[in-house]
């Protein structure tokens, strides 16, 4: 199996030795050890265009994954299959493909010998012709900004290391989005547009249904967002289910808006993490194509790395999809 292996060392889980590790089970695999997006652009058009892998493993978080679909598309390069390694903060995709520590998950590739793992198939959102598995605005952009903000507070090392994870993120978002929307200006307003074919809905109960006058060009939406965002994964990371229709409809982006308050979302928190259904002021929507519209620039994310400020966006489904390793039928497998 032709195999390439990319390690993000400044991933908050990346180091080398992973990459001795992938040395040892790999020894024709090409191995990148990464620092930066440059370093990544000139590996994959010095190692992978020339010879596109047959399955690529990635050790990093959501915004390392993005960032390497988006390089190969750039490039030329055909999506190869991917086994994310979850080596990031959120790990959103890890998590819902169910992988394993990196070193058990390396293990299991190299038991499969010649063969292709187990894979499992994703749409991508599109947003200024760049892909990712989620994309939006709201307390979700502004917590990751907090976030790195709160980081740099610690210099490098074992604190900075305790409080980079779940830790450090719940410490943005109470110390800086939630006091920042009940005593400041709150959510901004937002007009969602549907661009693309007539748009479906879920009912109480959490069937699909169409939604009444959500025809194309139709006004889907016009109120206060705390957040609005589109992905085709369940997960925002941290096991946080912020889509939990993502998989419902295929061929679709699974579109939320949320207009409650701050105060409202937080007496909320536990609900809206397990992705419980129904939530009043939450509007799902099932659409090819949409646009949003805000009173005000907003903060705008892709697969948890900041994008800037924006104030109108469109997503789409991208034509392509990716194939991600099911780590989940992968360790079944070795348990059978």
């Amino acid at each position: 199996m032709n195999i390439a292996v990319m390690v993000n060392l400044r991933a908050r889980r990346g180091s080398e030795r992973v990459g001795g590790m992938v040395q040892r089970l790999f020894p024709r695999a090409r191995l990148a050890l990464t620092r930066s997006l440059e370093e990544a652009r000139t590996w994959i058009s010095e190692q992978l265009r020339p010879n596109p892998p047959t399955l690529l493993l990635a050790g990093g978080g959501d915004g390392t994954i993005t960032g390497l679909l988006n390089e190969l598309r750039e490039q030329g390069v055909a999506l190869p299959a991917i086994g994310v390694l979850p080596l990031g903060t959120g790990n959103a995709w890890a998590r819902v493909t169910g992988a394993p520590k990196p070193g058990v998950a390396l293990k299991q590739i190299a038991a499969c010998g010649e063969r292709l793992p187990p894979l499992r198939p994703f749409s991508l959102v599109r947003v200024e012709n760049k892909v990712s598995p989620f994309a939006g605005t709201g307390w979700d952009a502004e917590t990751i900004q907090d976030f790195k903000n709160y980081l740099s507070r610690f210099p490098p090392g074992p604190l900075r290391e305790a409080n980079g994870g779940l830790r450090g993120y719940m410490g943005a978002l109470f110390t800086g989005v939630i006091p920042r929307h009940t005593f400041g200006a709150g959510s901004p307003r937002v007009k969602v547009y549907n661009l693309g074919a007539p748009a479906l809905t879920v009912d109480p109960g959490g069937s699909l249904m169409p939604l009444p006058n959500g025809g194309t060009g139709a006004l889907l939406y016009e109120g206060p967002a705390g957040v609005a965002g589109a992905a085709t994964t369940t997960e925002w990371g941290f096991g946080f289910k912020a889509f939990p229709f993502a998989h419902a409809v295929p061929h679709r982006l699974s579109v939320r808006v949320y207009g409650a308050g701050a105060m409202e979302a937080t007496c909320n928190m536990f609900k809206l993490w397990r992705g419980h259904h129904p939530m009043p002021k939450m509007h799902d929507f099932f659409v090819e194509r949409l646009r949003m519209e805000f009173d005000r620039e907003v903060p705008f994310q892709m697969g948890g790395d900041l994008m800037g400020m924006r104030r109108s966006l469109e997503f789409d489904l991208a034509e392509e999809s990716v194939q991600l390793v099911d780590w989940r039928q992968l360790g079944r497998l070795f348990a059978a």
